[in-house]
Formats: structure tokens, C-alpha cells, sequence
């Protein structure tokens, strides 16, 4: 595990840090941890002026928009309380912040996120939140296959099951990119500064 730079243009993506999943505990990492990880960055990045993009999962109201397909575990169900999918204040800059509304697991299908990215000349992705196996590894694979470099902060992220969690970190991430700490990515940041 290292960090070992970051582009001129590197984007922070913060994947569903918002209201009804940060109030479900993480494992291996505790929820709390992650998302006072995740505002340490969000603040440097905003301080280096680098994008901060943060993703929110939400569906219809009417559960129009969900996937269709038969799975073998349970999906989401059409009645989520209101305000769920609101993204976690002590996080969220309205006045800087990018949001983009995904619908899937991963952050690119179906959304602009690939137009904002490279309308702000964003060629490296840290990669953040929350579920490491899920939507961010989703997002992960797919900013590898549209050419960007990745990075993962393994400590600014959480799952519901830690050998899930490691088996992204240890075998999934090192093929996509690097991987390191929060505090590896904060040292490079202000060393590029």
C-alpha cells in the first residue's frame, strides 16, 4: 500500500456519505471514523481548490428506478424514509461541492460524473465511502476503464462485511490503481501544493 503522487488535477469521490447509510456501522472501519476521514480530505481538497465530488444513491419515490433483474439477496425497498438519500452536512459545501445522483452501484452508468470530471480537467480520482465492495468498488473499475488513475483511501472507507472490505482492498484496488491512508494522500496533497 502507497500513494505514490498525485496529478496537478486530482478529484475527490466521495461515494454515498449521506444521511441513512452513515447511521449504519461500518466494518472494519466505524462509520464515524470514516466520514471525519473523509471531511479532513474534502477540506484539503477544497483548500488545494481541487474538485470535491460527492455521490448519493436514490431511487423514486415509486421505485421506478430501480434495477430490474432477479438477485438472490434482497434489494432496497420501495419505501426509504424521507430524506435518506440527503447527503451528510458536516461533509457537503453546496457552494463548491459537485453532487452527482447515481442510481446504480457505480458512479459513472447513467450519470454525468465522466463530463464533470473532464470538463475540470480531473485525470486522478481518489476514491472514498462507502460500500468499499460495492459502490465503491463499482465506481473504481469503471474511473480504470475510462483512463483515469485511481486511488483509494482504504481508511476513508467502510462495509457491512470486513472480509468483503479485504478482499477489494487486497486484491481488487492494487489491479485498478494505489492504495493507501488518509494520511499518505494529506502528505502528498500538501507536498503538491
Amino acid at each position: 500500500m502507497s500513494v505514490t503522487a498525485l496529478d496537478p488535477t486530482t478529484a475527490l469521490v466521495v461515494i454515498d456519505l449521506q444521511q441513512a447509510i452513515t447511521a449504519v456501522p461500518g466494518d472494519p472501519h466505524p462509520m464515524r471514523e470514516v466520514l471525519e476521514r473523509n471531511v479532513r480530505l474534502a477540506e484539503a481538497f477544497r483548500a488545494a481548490r481541487l474538485p470535491v465530488v460527492l455521490v448519493r444513491v436514490s431511487f423514486a419515490a415509486d421505485g421506478a428506478d430501480l434495477l430490474p433483474g432477479r438477485t438472490e439477496q434482497p434489494r432496497p425497498g420501495r419505501a426509504m424514509p424521507e430524506g435518506w438519500d440527503t447527503l451528510t452536512p458536516e461533509l457537503h459545501d453546496p457552494a463548491t461541492d459537485v453532487v452527482v445522483t447515481k442510481h446504480n452501484w457505480g458512479a459513472f452508468h447513467g450519470t454525468d460524473l465522466d463530463v464533470q470530471l473532464r470538463r475540470r480537467g480531473v485525470t486522478q480520482l481518489v476514491l472514498t465511502g462507502v460500500a468499499t465492495s460495492i459502490g465503491v468498488e463499482s465506481t473504481a473499475r469503471a474511473a480504470y476503464e475510462h483512463g483515469y488513475h485511481v486511488t483509494t483511501a482504504v481508511d476513508a472507507m467502510t462495509d457491512m462485511d470486513p472480509e468483503a472490505h479485504r478482499n477489494s482492498v487486497q486484491r481488487i484496488f492494487p489491479r485498478l490503481g494505489e492504495t493507501g491512508t488518509t494520511e499518505e494522500i494529506l502528505d502528498l496533497l500538501a507536498k503538491t501544493r
